[in-house]
């Protein structure tokens, strides 16, 4: 008999561990269907985009002219 594919891989598992981490969680919890579940403290601050560098993103001129070709298409 074949093994059933895994509802949450180790994988899965260590990532959740490591965002819960940075989020300043208190305990990680997997339960045997599968659900991970994450308990934040109260005092958990809130967690900045890693790319929050304050710029605004700017469409190349290239997309701008692509852009404009199809809105009029």
């Amino acid at each position: 008999m074949p093994r059933r594919p895994a509802k949450v891989t180790q994988a899965d598992i260590a990532r959740a561990i490591r965002a819960a981490k940075e989020a300043g969680a208190s305990a990680v919890m997997v339960d045997g269907e599968g659900v991970i579940r994450i308990a934040l403290t109260a005092s958990a601050a809130p967690i900045k985009p890693p790319n929050d560098s304050g710029e605004i993103w700017v469409p190349s001129q290239a997309l701008q002219r692509y852009l404009k070709r199809t809105e009029s298409g």
